[in-house]
């Protein structure tokens, strides 16, 4: 894993990603009108995903990204890769009750064949991302213990393919080395990565395969005319017969209807310097990704080169903090006390896109418009299976996107001024009845 020179070379936000990028090499920037079949809008996974699996059946399409690809949610998260499609897998008849009985198998299945994407396609493409297969669900008392056991023994009976362990006090350091836990559920079915390394690989993929993409290619209004519609940039334009709408926490006011039902939310992320070896083998000796199970959760992995990645502080009130390292360097600690004095080398944070429900968001806003958004901070990988879905359906096979449409999405209550506050308030209350539960447990 190379640190580069100059980090700021490609235009990204600064942090570890943005410093180890495999793919520096800009795409090109759209300099006249073209035309094309499909117009993708936005360039994190979703948009890039979309691409790629039209790409792959021969479908002639654009993309076009404001900024760089990977530089929203989609290049800065923390790299886990998970399944499920909404509600957790273990969680069966949450999928009855959102989808309805008879579909629910069906998207049941995709929470689990989203992760099979991200991995099919690293090895198609020979996609240099640093995976790892490896995910830790971290108890921190005995009742989250028993609801990973439940959770276990759920996915089992529904027949979930992959190796699930329950791990009790007695075997936690042989997957985390840390006194705040007392046990969990390893799944290696589930994985972490490099993610911008992952969406600028598969972005390079889909170019190979005649996707033109383009970057510093801000959209400023969409117009649709009889046979045809209009993405309008600022010194150009791009011809399409149908358009995808991939922007989520950045789409902005291009769309107001979606920019209603998706709340911008902070997330940030410390990286230490690389640690010795004897350390990364007290403290995530299995270098399994991990996360606890709190509301306001941490979520923590190694990099490729022996850093640890430490993230959290969900952050729905609309501010960010002065200096992410003071935030979170105590969390660190309190989870790895013997890290106490190791050098932080990166800070930095960004928005994920949550919707009211916490169901991904995927449908049509009439024949020609399609949009996906809302993945609520697990977007690595049903940002795929989002792709493929709305790819099939322009193609003609749309059972899986009319599925999707059955959800029923509203709008944050109280506009655009008081929606944040609102929001914010609410999560402050769920904060405040798990640490009762706790107490109480």
């Amino acid at each position: 894993m190379r640190i580069r020179d100059s980090i700021h070379t490609d235009r990204l936000p600064l942090s570890y990603y943005a410093a180890s990028n495999n793919y520096p090499e800009a795409f090109p920037r759209l300099e006249g009108n073209v035309e094309s079949e499909v117009c993708v809008i936005g360039g994190g996974f979703t948009g890039v995903s979309t691409a790629l699996h039209l790409a792959e059946k021969g479908v002639d399409v654009v993309l076009v990204e404001q900024n760089q690809i990977g530089w929203g949610a989609s290049g800065r998260n923390g790299g886990q890769v998970l399944g499920g499609f909404g509600p957790e897998l273990s969680d069966y008849e949450e999928y009855e009750k959102v989808y309805g009985v008879d579909a629910a198998l069906k998207v049941w299945q995709l929470g689990v064949d989203c992760v099979d994407i991200v991995r099919d396609w690293i090895v198609r493409y020979g996609i240099d991302c640093d995976f790892a297969w490896g995910y830790f669900d971290a108890a921190m008392n005995e009742r989250e213990f028993i609801e990973l056991k439940a959770a276990k023994e759920a996915l089992e009976k529904r027949g979930y393919p992959h190796d699930l362990k329950l791990v009790s006090s007695r075997e936690i350091n042989e997957v985390i080395g840390s006194d705040r836990f007392i046990g969990g559920l390893v799944n290696e079915g589930w994985g972490h990565c490099h993610p911008l390394n992952l969406v600028r690989g598969e972005a390079k993929a889909a170019e190979k395969l005649g996707a033109r993409i383009y970057e510093d290619a801000r959209v400023s209004d969409i117009k649709y005319e009889a046979d045809s519609i209009t993405v309008d940039l600022t010194w150009c334009r791009v011809s399409a017969k149908k358009v995808v709408l991939a922007g989520n926490a950045y789409l902005g006011n291009l769309v107001p209807e979606l920019e209603r039902q998706v709340l911008p939310v902070g997330s940030y992320i410390i990286a230490t310097e690389p640690l010795p070896a004897d350390v990364i083998a007290r403290i995530l000796p299995g270098n399994h990704a991990a996360c606890d199970q709190r509301w306001a959760l941490d979520y923590f992995r190694l990099s490729a080169d022996g850093r640890l990645l430490f993230g959290g502080m969900a952050n729905y009130n609309g501010t960010h903090p002065k200096k992410i390292k003071d935030a979170l360097y105590p969390k660190m600690i309190k989870v790895f006390p013997e890290l106490e004095g190791v050098r932080i080398d990166f800070e930095w944070g960004g928005n994920l896109g949550v919707g009211l429900n916490r169901i991904p968001q995927i449908g049509r806003l009439d024949d020609v418009t399609y949009y996906a958004q809302a993945y609520a901070g697990h977007g690595v990988a049903q940002t795929h299976m989002a792709g493929r879905i709305i790819a099939d359906a322009i193609r003609g096979e749309d059972e899986m996107l009319s599925i999707m449409e059955t959800v029923k999405h509203r709008a944050f209550p109280g506009g655009r001024l008081f929606r944040t506050p609102l929001l914010a308030a609410g999560m402050a209350f769920e904060q405040f009845k798990e640490t009762i539960r706790n107490i109480v447990s």
